[in-house]
């Protein structure tokens, strides 16, 4: 066999195995989703739902916070955004917004932290500075480390919003973790830690406090009597069509619903 032969050969299948790739991608219709990572577990959910019932589209859910999702849908970049927090006037200028449903922030200790109730001037408190150490709560004598996420954050906006008002800043030196289960990992690690996650994102490796003497839970959060809580929205430039409009559509229907309430999230509808 020549060698001009084989080399024939292995271009035809290079050839073959392109124009394969090409057609079969062709085969899908996709969405880009990306933004908050609070919301972008139970966006995977009903996306993976969604695909399983329509086999010829392809979603894919990124993350990077709420702030990058709200500047990607507004520029184009994506088909959805998704926010954990509400949009300042500026941000909502030529956005469609969907809230696919509501979820609370857990406050977050050690295991071994025998504080179980703090009011939300303590935590106001804690998380500037003004408190300092765990006895001046009720708790051990030792340091708080505070354990916060990242500017831009959805999570950490609603916190601000909720718990530190406009005039209390989350003190310099805390802890900047960028993503609720790094907070989660820290708290985890640290017997003098506390920081913030979602509900949705809670596990029995970590404690939730009560807050004001409400205990965090989907019950508390729908019936609002739990008061650290935030939307989940979706977000789409101008009006959404054809299969991004159908996706949207589907997850506010009681079948996308039900996912999202299984996902810790109380639902919208």
């Amino acid at each position: 066999m020549g060698s001009r032969y084989i080399i024939g050969l292995i271009l035809l299948l290079i050839i073959s195995g392109v124009y394969i790739t090409i057609t079969f991608e062709n085969k899908y219709v996709r969405i880009e989703i990306a933004g908050s990572t609070s919301v972008q577990p139970v966006a995977e959910k009903l996306a993976k739902a969604y695909m399983e019932k329509h086999p010829n589209v392809k979603i894919d859910v990124q993350g990077g916070g709420s702030g990058l999702g709200i500047r990607s849908v507004s520029q184009g970049i994506i088909d959805i955004g998704t926010s954990s927090k509400e949009l300042k006037a500026d941000e909502k200028k030529g956005l469609e917004e969907y809230l696919i449903g509501k979820e609370g922030i857990i406050i977050a200790v050690n295991l071994n932290n025998p504080v179980n109730d703090l009011r939300l001037e303590q935590l106001r408190n804690i998380f500037s500075g003004k408190i300092t150490n765990w006895k001046e709560v009720g708790g051990a004598d030792g340091k708080i480390n505070v354990v916060t996420r990242e500017d831009g954050s959805g999570t950490r906006k609603a916190f601000e919003d909720i718990v530190m008002g406009k005039k209390n800043k989350i003190r310099s030196d805390a802890i900047v973790q960028t993503s609720t289960e790094s907070v989660k990992l820290a708290v985890k690690q640290d017997p003098n830690a506390i920081g913030f996650v979602s509900l949705a994102h809670m596990s029995a490796d970590v404690k939730a406090l009560k807050t004001e003497g409400i205990y965090p839970s989907l019950q508390t959060v729908a019936d609002g009597s739990y008061k650290i809580q935030r939307p989940f929205i979706f977000l789409s430039k101008g009006e959404p069509e054809r299969l991004v409009k159908d996706f949207i559509d589907w997850v506010l229907s009681p079948e996308g619903q039900k996912i999202v309430e299984e996902e810790k999230i109380v639902p919208a509808k």
